[in-house]
C-alpha cells in the first residue's frame, strides 16, 4: 500500500513505524485522525505474523511550536510513561519516538491505540462530567516531585484584549486579579490540556486520556481551570460548575479550590478572539456559533469574578 504525502503520512515515516514494531511488519492501513488541531495524527494498523495491531503516531508537523519546544517527543513519552502510572486513568502506551524527525521525517511519538471514542454531547451530562472528574483527579495523585517540566502561563494577562466582549471592562478586572501574582500551590502532575477532547469513552467508562506533550509539575487548578473554561463553552456555565463540585468530592483534602487559577486558565484561552473550537466540529459537535462562545464566555467570566469575591 502506497502513503503520499498528501495524506500527511510518508513512505519514510511508515517505514520508521514497521522499524519499532517487527521487522517482518506490514502496514495494512492508516487512517488520519481528527479533533487535534496542533500536529498530525494518525491510526495505523499493523500485521505482524498473523495478528494485527493498531497503534497510533503523532507527527509535530507545526514548525513554531517546535521552535519553541524542540524536546516535544521527549516531553510527551515522558508525560505519558508518567501518567502511565495513574490508576483507573488509562495512557497510550510509549513504543517509541524521534526526537528531532530525523528518521522519521518529523519529530513523531508513537504510541499505543486506546479502545474508544471522543464523546461531547452525552447523554447523561452528570455521568459524563464524573468520568472526567474521577479520571483528572486519579492523574493528579501520581507522585512526580522530579518531573523536570514545569507549568507557565500561555499567554501575558498584561497584554489582553477583550474589545470583542459586551463586558470587556471585567475582563480587564479578571486581568488585573492574575497579574497580581500566584498564591500558594500544592505541586501536582498534570496534563495541562485536560477537556473533553483529550478523554476517550468507551462502555460509558473513560477509556483513555491522550495528548500529553505539555505534561509538567504545577497547580491542580490549571487542569481544572481549562477542564472548566471548555465546558463552559460546550455546555454553559452549570456544566462547568457541575464538574468543579464533582472533582472536588474525588479529589478531597488533596485539593484547596482558588478561582485564581480559573481566571488564569480563562484568560490563557480566550486571550485571542473566541470562535468555536475546530476540534469540536471535527467530532461532530454541533450547535455552536462564535456568538455563543461570546456570550458563554461572559457569563462564565462574570461567575469567576463572583467566586473570587466572594473567596
Amino acid at each position: 500500500m502506497t502513503f503520499s504525502t498528501a495524506d500527511g503520512i510518508s513512505e519514510r515515516a511508515l517505514k520508521w513505524v514497521t522499524g519499532q514494531v517487527h521487522s517482518e511488519a506490514v502496514v495494512l492501513r492508516a487512517r488520519r485522525l481528527h479533533g487535534g488541531v496542533s500536529s498530525l495524527v494518525h491510526e495505523i494498523t499493523l500485521q505482524v505474523g498473523s495478528e494485527e495491531t493498531s497503534l497510533v503516531l503523532r507527527q509535530f508537523d507545526n514548525a513554531e511550536w517546535t521552535q519553541n519546544e524542540p524536546d516535544l517527543p521527549r516531553h510527551e513519552a515522558a508525560s505519558l510513561r508518567r501518567a502511565g502510572q495513574a490508576e483507573g486513568a488509562p495512557t497510550p502506551r510509549v513504543i517509541a519516538f524521534d526526537e528531532t524527525g530525523s528518521e522519521c521525517g518529523l519529530p513523531a511519538v508513537l504510541m499505543s491505540r486506546l479502545a474508544g471514542a471522543v464523546v461531547l454531547e452525552p447523554a447523561d451530562q452528570t455521568a459524563w462530567l464524573a468520568g472526567l472528574a474521577h479520571a483528572l483527579a486519579r492523574i493528579h495523585a501520581v507522585d512526580a516531585d522530579d518531573f523536570p517540566w514545569a507549568y507557565a502561563a500561555y499567554c501575558d494577562a498584561s497584554t489582553l484584549d477583550a474589545s470583542w466582549s459586551a463586558v470587556h471592562e471585567r475582563w480587564q478586572e479578571a486581568a488585573g486579579i492574575v497579574l497580581q501574582g500566584r498564591p500558594p500551590f500544592a505541586k501536582r502532575f498534570i496534563h495541562r490540556d485536560y477537556h473533553p477532547t483529550n478523554v476517550l469513552w468507551s462502555g460509558g467508562e473513560v477509556s483513555g486520556i491522550v495528548d500529553w506533550p505539555n505534561g509538567c509539575i504545577g497547580p491542580a487548578g490549571v487542569d481544572v481551570g481549562h477542564c472548566r473554561v471548555n465546558l463552559a463553552q460546550l455546555h454553559g456555565v452549570q456544566a462547568a460548575d457541575e464538574f468543579l463540585t464533582l472533582y472536588q468530592s474525588y479529589a478531597g483534602a488533596a485539593f484547596t479550590y482558588d478561582p485564581y487559577w480559573d481566571l488564569v486558565s480563562l484568560i490563557d484561552y480566550a486571550y485571542w478572539a473566541p470562535e468555536v473550537y475546530p476540534g469540536w466540529t471535527a467530532l461532530g459537535m454541533t450547535g455552536l456559533t462564535t456568538e455563543l462562545i461570546v456570550e458563554r464566555l461572559d457569563r462564565y467570566l462574570l461567575s469567576l469574578l463572583e467566586r473570587y469575591a466572594k473567596r
